[in-house]
């Protein structure tokens, strides 16, 4: 979608700056102008299903597309806003299309070699900042229900790491895992209280 004056934006958006456990994920988005994908919103408003076929169609349709992702261990040794501008940047320089234009969701933007603009509330905003929101929430997703497959005691496939009743629950009779962000203050507190063990 022309914006400015420029022909091919590339929207980038994260997903997982909150959660306590696992990587943080981003994703970058080239649209094709010549292909309305309906139903692009911020993927915090829609459901599974629907970021689930939206994935397929942006997949599909898109002219180009690309996922980043920073560990845990990056996480905890560059804290979390370091570590998303990182997987952004993977994102971004794995992508095949050199894009005219990047522009980041949020109002902070990782150092690229194409000119950058920084939306807040760009995912709701920008179709393709949109599109990058639900790429970059879909894979962190099917991340985190694959390591629940490794640590099934805290319910990852269902609250994907969140910092919700059950996950606290779970980090207070286990322990914390080596998934688990030990930066992030209720992690870390738990690991002080058990004399700095990890569960597994």
């Amino acid at each position: 979608m022309p914006v400015d004056g420029f022909n091919w934006v590339c929207g980038v958006d994260e997903a997982g700056r909150g959660p306590l456990a696992g990587p943080v994920f981003a994703a970058c988005v080239v649209l094709n102008p010549d292909y309305r994908i309906d139903g692009l919103a911020d993927s915090k408003a829609l459901n599974e299903n629907q970021r689930n076929r939206l994935t397929l169609a942006i997949k599909r349709h898109a002219v180009a597309w690309a996922i980043g992702s920073a560990s845990v261990k990056e996480i905890d040794r560059i804290n979390i806003l370091q570590a998303s501008l990182l997987a952004m940047k993977r994102a971004v320089e794995s992508l095949s299309f050199v894009p005219d234009r990047v522009l980041v969701d949020g109002n902070h933007s990782p150092r690229l070699r194409f000119p950058v603009s920084t939306i807040v509330r760009g995912d709701s905003l920008i179709p393709e900042i949109s599109a990058a929101s639900i790429l970059a929430k879909t894979a962190r997703d099917a991340v985190m229900v694959a390591l629940h497959q490794r640590f099934p005691h805290y319910g990852f496939d269902r609250h994907k790491g969140y910092s919700t009743e059950e996950h606290i629950t779970a980090l207070q009779i286990h322990g914390a895992s080596v998934v688990h962000r030990r930066s992030f203050a209720p992690v870390r507190e738990l690991i002080i209280k058990r004399g700095g063990s990890w569960s597994s």
